[in-house]
């Protein structure tokens, strides 16, 4: 228990160096849209791909398992919709995202540590942590929310693609379901819950990096253990926020 508070303690000291304030603002721009571009934009085609075959899955689901004269089928268009936005969209691809932007924020951080480049930083006069980690929070909590947006809509075109090719059901009914009860403030739901996902996910991973020590095989587990600590909070963070912004 004290180990884990003393975790708690370096990570929000590490916190307060990342965001204190910059030395030269015109080179984090320029970090910042270099890390949009290999964080954020390297994960679309991971995003479309899982998206549309779970927006299609969820669709086939429903239609076997509501398949009865008694319910129209315009809900599972309503359902599809409502699982990509509160749910998949935001929870489920931030805990992909964890696995792949959150082992590489790790991996090259842990790896400058073991090699020394972070003391070169230092040695330098550079605030290291707010070089190399500020521009990677900034990067992805702006563009990880354009991913949950594209993955709605991907979701929800793999499940009237579904409806098309399978003839499982009306594809009519199901762009309905689509539009049946659509609240604006679902979207804005999942948008709030991956922009803090996306602060959670990179924020520990370059906190596992950044202070892993050793050898080469320390970059691994501290990689591994970023990605398993951002799975969790994010859970946890997942119930704190729907309760808070749901209920």
């Amino acid at each position: 228990m004290l180990k884990l508070f003393e975790q708690i303690g370096r990570y929000v000291l590490l916190m307060g160096k990342v965001f204190s304030k910059p030395e030269k603002l015109g080179i984090y721009r320029r970090r910042i849209l270099f890390e949009m571009d290999a964080l954020g934009m390297n994960s679309i085609g991971l995003t479309a791909i899982i998206s549309i075959f779970i927006g299609a899955v969820i669709t086939l689901q429903m239609s076997i398992n509501l398949e009865s004269p008694f319910i129209p089928q315009y809900l599972i268009g309503y359902a599809t919709r409502e699982t990509m936005i509160l749910e998949f969209s935001s929870t489920v691809v931030a805990l992909i995202l964890a696995g792949k932007v959150g082992s590489t924020i790790a991996s090259e951080i842990g790896t400058m540590r073991i090699t020394e480049q972070i003391d070169a930083l230092e040695i330098m006069g550079i605030n290291s942590a707010s070089y190399l980690i500020l521009p990677k929070v900034v990067a992805t909590v702006f563009f990880f929310p354009f991913l949950t947006i594209l993955s709605i809509l991907i979701g929800v075109i793999g499940g009237y693609m579904i409806s098309v090719f399978t003839g499982i059901m009306i594809p009519d009914d199901y762009v309905e379901g689509l539009f049946y009860c659509f609240r604006t403030y679902s979207i804005i739901y999942s948008l709030i819950k991956m922009a803090f996902f996306a602060f959670i996910i990179t924020s520990i991973s370059a906190f596992c990096g950044y202070y892993a020590a050793g050898n080469s095989l320390e970059v691994g587990k501290a990689s591994t253990r970023a990605v398993v600590i951002s799975s969790i909070v994010i859970m946890l963070f997942n119930l704190i926020l729907t309760q808070i912004l749901l209920i």
